[in-house]
């Protein structure tokens, strides 16, 4: 099988595509033919030796992936040979045949494509986990979501919105506050040209947000922060921008306001039988259409270097996927 390698971490430009031997499922594993494999920003940093887990070399990265079962390991119960399955794994999935656990499945919802599978399980996992289980969105709250027009910023207006909350999206361009808009965001922030604490105050009266989904860092983080409502909860994600904050902690007191961490990775892992169910809560938010996934941009399998690109250049408007074998 051919397999998009990391022989030295650094950029994508560092990556090949090599032929490697199919790997061979075993006890309580099978095998997927990948059909397509979505990207996320930990991948950026995976490959550069930038992220929690560090593989050894070679490895292919890759967390995300969707196709049939093609083959199953001694032991394996409730699957068969032609499944359509969705995983995630810590990497592995930029090839055309990954190995996982039987564990690790989900059941690829009816009717959705591979390219469209691919992209759902980590986007909408962690949002769905930030704003249920560790912010406790509530109906007629505000809700503030940096980098609304990426991957997990869309799902989060999506989200959000299914939760009943009023959303305020913020980005850095007119067109990416277009699509955020068009997935059902309320209100509109450019911090690009506008004072992201003084325009979010201003939206909500001077009460301030209850709740910021930041998957950015960087200098937006105490902008936001600043805006926050009493007994508000700010969700660290991520920090797209390249840029860890370092939040006055005095701000937390002020407001008695939560700064809350988002590992939705190490929370499947240890809690998998919660994250089924919540995947069970959003496929029937896919299949009665209250969530519409977006997939922004595919690459062919080759054309890979263009898709990190897409991603570290924060030029993604939702998600950006490889197709791998023809989905």
């Amino acid at each position: 099988m051919k397999a998009i390698l990391c022989k030295e971490l650094g950029d994508a430009d560092k990556l090949v595509i090599e032929d490697v031997p199919d790997p061979i499922p075993g006890a309580g594993e099978v095998l997927v033919d990948v059909k397509a494999a979505a990207l996320n920003f930990p991948d950026t940093l995976i490959i550069a030796g930038k992220y929690q887990f560090k593989p050894d070399l070679p490895f292919s990265p890759g967390g995300e992936a969707a196709g049939p079962v093609s083959a199953l390991g001694a032991g394996v119960e409730g699957v068969a040979v032609g499944d359509r399955v969705i995983t995630t794994t810590l990497w592995g999935a930029f090839a055309e045949k990954l190995v996982v656990p039987v564990d690790s499945l989900l059941p690829m919802p009816g009717g959705m494509s591979d390219t469209v599978a691919a992209s759902i399980s980590i986007t909408y996992g962690t949002s769905y986990y930030a704003l249920r289980r560790r912010a406790d969105l509530q109906p007629g709250e505000t809700l503030l979501v940096l980098g609304a027009a990426g991957g997990v910023g869309l799902t989060a207006v999506e989200l959000g919105k299914c939760l009943g909350a009023r959303v305020i999206a913020a980005a850095s361009s007119e067109d990416k506050l277009d699509v955020a808009c068009e997935a059902g965001a309320d209100e509109r922030i450019n911090y690009a040209q506008e004072s992201l604490k003084e325009r979010a105050k201003s939206l909500t009266g001077g009460k301030g947000v209850d709740v910021i989904y930041d998957p950015v860092g960087g200098e937006f983080s105490e902008q936001a922060f600043r805006a926050i409502g009493w007994g508000g909860r700010h969700l660290v994600i991520g920090f797209a921008s390249g840029e860890i904050p370092r939040l006055p902690l005095n701000l937390t007191l002020l407001k008695s306001a939560s700064v809350v961490g988002v590992f939705w990775g190490a929370w499947t892992k240890s809690f998998p039988q919660e994250w089924k169910r919540d995947f069970g809560d959003l496929s029937e938010m896919f299949a009665d259409g209250r969530l519409t996934p977006n997939v922004s941009q595919v690459y062919n399998f080759e054309d890979y270097t263009k898709a990190f690109e897409c991603l570290t250049r924060r030029r993604a408007k939702g998600k950006v996927v490889l197709n791998i074998s023809g989905a």
